[in-house]
């Protein structure tokens, strides 16, 4: 069972303390003396303040957006309660999964403050903290996707992703400073990004390794750029040796683009003299979303092309009258009393073939929702098909 939260009693405390956790659980609000000797300095020299919480979350916030950061870490002390409730009811949502744990995800929200921080707008009527619950909740969310994205990932498929410049970051972060050796793990992906052209689909997640023959291919093509791009002293690289280093360098990248939770409440070393604030993780860490969202982006695009595809060869099926009053009722936006005038037929007529036209049209659509992106076809999910189709129909070009 969780231990019990206190809440924080006055303005002092609220701006000045931090949770401390104890295997998982709530223990204690932990006091840093630094924003407490800034929080009693405030109230002792500006008595006539008013002695709100709303007043100094505002006068707290206004002075972050001068870059104070004795405001921020104020403001950070303020949000402990709203980030580890946001944590707490998606643990017991069972969102979080076995691998991350309450004071996890606390820590992994908390990085993200200064977004809410940017977000939150004093004018708009709502409190920091019902907008922070808001948007922590959303934020942990996001991260487990973000996480879970990372976990199905395979190693080949990220060094696909990867752009030198996240390359050369994660190198450098794994403490490799040698220009000639960064270089040589450099060559090596870039030759792997030569040669490696995967049989699925663009955006695949689960990329397989190379083929022997692959893996060949990459070693010579990496042993002819040696001779001009890399020291004399590198030797000659055999497909193990870069299957080594690509590896590796997969491994490093995944610690650069997500790294591990460090925790706050780790017991400093004794004579220690940081402060918990000076402990926060920087928030600007890169992360996998950007590879996730091109991805996302690549396969929304593929889906489009697929999805025009299929319905231009439904289309092409149809018989060429039922295609007239297609065109008729969605080119020239004509109803179906003026069609059946047209074509001199009865209105019923245009009517029950404008419903079969729509019922191939669907079936085909359907059927391909279900072969790309899969799940079942339960009656939301065929409202928004159909929407979906009429207005591909209203967009279609008509010629």
């Amino acid at each position: 069972m969780d231990g019990f939260m206190r809440s924080r009693q006055g303005l002092i405390e609220t701006f000045s303390t931090f949770i401390q956790f104890t295997e998982d659980y709530f223990n204690s609000w932990v006091t840093d003396p630094k924003l407490r000797r800034s929080m009693d300095r405030c109230l002792k020299t500006q008595p006539q303040s008013p002695g709100s919480e709303k007043f100094w979350v505002h006068y707290w916030h206004k002075q972050w957006q001068t870059a104070s950061s004795t405001a921020q870490a104020h403001l950070l002390a303020y949000l402990q309660e709203a980030c580890y409730w946001s944590a707490r009811k998606t643990v017991k949502a069972g969102f979080a999964g076995m691998n991350l744990s309450l004071a996890d995800l606390f820590q992994i929200a908390l990085t993200q403050a200064e977004r809410i921080l940017n977000g939150f707008n004093p004018d708009r009527g709502s409190t920091l903290k019902d907008y922070a619950s808001v948007a922590f909740k959303s934020i942990i969310r996001d991260i487990l996707r973000q996480r879970r994205e990372t976990d199905i990932c395979s190693d080949w498929a990220l060094l696909r992703k990867l752009s030198q410049k996240r390359l050369r970051e994660s190198l450098q972060n794994a403490g490799i400073s040698s220009e000639n050796q960064l270089e040589e793990y450099i060559l090596a992906w870039t030759c792997f990004k030569t040669l490696y052209v995967p049989a699925q689909a663009t955006g695949s997640r689960q990329l397989t390794k190379p083929d022997p023959a692959t893996w060949e291919a990459i070693a010579q093509l990496y042993n002819q750029h040696k001779q001009t791009q890399l020291s004399q002293n590198i030797p000659s690289g055999s497909p193990a040796t870069l299957e080594r280093l690509l590896t590796q360098s997969a491994k490093w990248a995944r610690l650069y683009l997500y790294p591990a939770v460090s925790s706050l409440n780790i017991p400093k070393a004794e004579g220690e003299t940081r402060e918990i604030v000076e402990d926060i993780p920087d928030p600007s860490q890169p992360m996998l979303a950007e590879l996730i969202a091109q991805e996302e982006a690549q396969d929304r695009q593929t889906q489009q092309t697929q999805l025009k595809q299929i319905l231009t060869d439904a289309l092409a099926r149809l018989k060429p009258d039922v295609l007239q009053i297609l065109q008729l009722y969605y080119a020239q936006e004509l109803t179906q009393q003026q069609i059946a005038q047209q074509l001199e037929m009865q209105q019923y007529t245009v009517s029950r073939r404008l419903s079969k036209a729509r019922e191939a049209l669907l079936k085909a659509l359907a059927q391909w929702k279900q072969n790309t992106l899969g799940g079942d076809l339960t009656s939301e999910a065929i409202a928004e098909i159909s929407i979906l189709l009429e207005e591909w129909l209203h967009s279609y070009s008509w010629e």
